[in-house]
């Protein structure tokens, strides 16, 4: 598997080259297939992405469906909720205008239990891409500085995962479930594009790309490995020690 590393100048950079990355992949899939599929994720650096992809008011966004890759348990107007950060940034704008239907987000419902949020969920992917693992063109994902991605911690059971399209994850050091989808669907995506920035990401990114000893359960990001493109779009920070 080729694995794509494309270093920027800094977030502002990564954010903008991100934006053509998206916009490129939305529009291929609607020409190809009459439709796109986006999972987004949540974080600091994607907001500032979504921003930006609020203003490409000529895209086909009737025939952009968007999804999300996790999701914290918390109601959809809590300040940590990721749907909440993608509304606020992504979807009013886009809303207000008449531009996305609303029946094109997908959200996940993690007001609910945690587990039924995430069998609801994967009904969702199943009524939309039918009984075969779903091929997302596009999973945007970010890495923690524990070198988590999504929601699939290290040491966390649903790294384990590979029957399942979405589980509620355990995570003991937050405390906390989240909604998450799984490597099989990960694996499935035409395209992941991993978004990293900042300097406490240039280790864990090191033992992704780089190291040879490094196992899945400790960083779990090193554990996607799709059928399509996988491309890793780095600040100058996060890429230091590469």
């Amino acid at each position: 598997m080729k694995v794509e590393v494309e270093i920027l100048e800094d977030v502002a950079s990564l954010q903008a080259h991100a934006l053509g990355e998206v916009v490129r992949a939305l529009r291929e899939a609607v020409a190809a297939r009459g439709r796109a599929s986006l999972a987004l994720s949540g974080g600091s650096t994607p907001k500032g992405l979504y921003q930006r992809l609020a203003q490409e008011r000529s895209l086909p966004w009737a025939n952009v469906h968007l999804f999300f890759g996790d999701e914290r348990h918390v109601p959809p107007d809590h300040p940590d909720s990721n749907y909440r950060m993608a509304r606020e940034a992504l979807l009013d704008p886009l809303f207000a205008e008449g531009l996305l239907p609303q029946a094109n987000v997908h959200r996940v419902e993690a007001e609910l239990s945690a587990d039924q949020a995430a069998s609801r969920y994967e009904t969702v992917l199943r009524d939309f891409f039918g009984q075969e693992v779903p091929a997302f063109d596009l999973i945007l994902l970010g890495m923690g500085p524990d070198g988590h991605t999504a929601s699939l911690f290290p040491h966390t059971q649903g790294l384990e995962e590979r029957t399942r399209w979405v589980i509620a994850n355990p995570v003991a050091k937050l405390a906390t479930e989240r909604i998450t989808f799984t490597y099989p669907v990960l694996d499935a995506a035409r395209e992941v594009a991993f978004l990293v920035a900042g300097a406490e990401k240039a280790e864990p990114l090191a033992q992704v790309l780089t190291s040879k000893t490094a196992e899945v359960s400790d960083y779990p990001s090193k554990g996607v490995r799709p059928a399509g493109r996988l491309v890793f779009l780095v600040d100058k920070a996060a890429a230091a020690k590469l």
